[in-house]
């Protein structure tokens, strides 16, 4: 859905934020509720295929994330995203926000045909940091399954980016945090 596009005031804007903000995991969910909401005609399938088509061109990764990654990496760290997704909607994120240049690597289960929690995503993303996934390390991720049990599975220490989005799961994780930054910082007084 385009706000511009639905002519969308601040009222409206604002309630799909709180949407947004209330977790729900699942697209089918989250634009079901859009298109009820709207009386919207449009299918949630095509809702859903418009809002990815522009994704790319929609998110931003803040600056002080880009400026943390480059700390980590400058006290030696190697940095990889291991991302479940289609090919073009995750590499045209990584590439449009800046990521790309603030990684050592990435994996993406839409170009590897293998998804998180497999292991075998986290030994791309390794390998092409130029590390062995044997040596250990950390993911840092908001997927209970998907990122801490595919981490953990991987052999790696685990932070849990607790969105709240979550409740009735019980994560295992080495930490919790409750953004980025703050995993971040975790890492950097933990270390490698």
């Amino acid at each position: 859905m385009i706000t511009g596009e639905h002519a969308l005031g601040n009222e409206a804007i604002s309630w799909l934020l709180d949407l947004n903000r209330a977790g729900y995991p699942h697209r089918e969910t989250f634009f079901g509720k859009v298109r009820d909401h709207f009386a919207l005609s449009e299918s949630i399938e095509e809702l859903w295929s418009r809002y990815r088509r522009r994704m790319p061109y929609l998110v931003r990764c803040r600056p002080e994330v880009l400026e943390g990654l480059a700390r980590l990496r400058a006290s030696g760290w190697k940095v990889g995203i291991v991302t479940n997704g289609t090919a073009d909607n995750q590499l045209g994120k990584i590439q449009r926000t800046g990521l790309a240049e603030a990684v050592d690597a990435y994996a993406l289960s839409g170009l590897e045909g293998i998804r998180k929690p497999e292991v075998g995503l986290f030994e791309i993303a390794a390998r092409r940091c130029g590390m062995p996934l044997a040596v250990g390390g950390w993911m840092v991720g908001d997927h209970p399954i998907a990122d801490i049990e595919g981490g953990q599975a991987a052999g790696l220490r685990t932070v849990w980016i607790d969105r709240g989005t979550w409740p009735e799961h019980k994560y295992k994780a080495d930490h919790v945090a409750a953004d980025v930054l703050q995993a971040m910082e975790i890492l950097q007084v933990r270390g490698g």
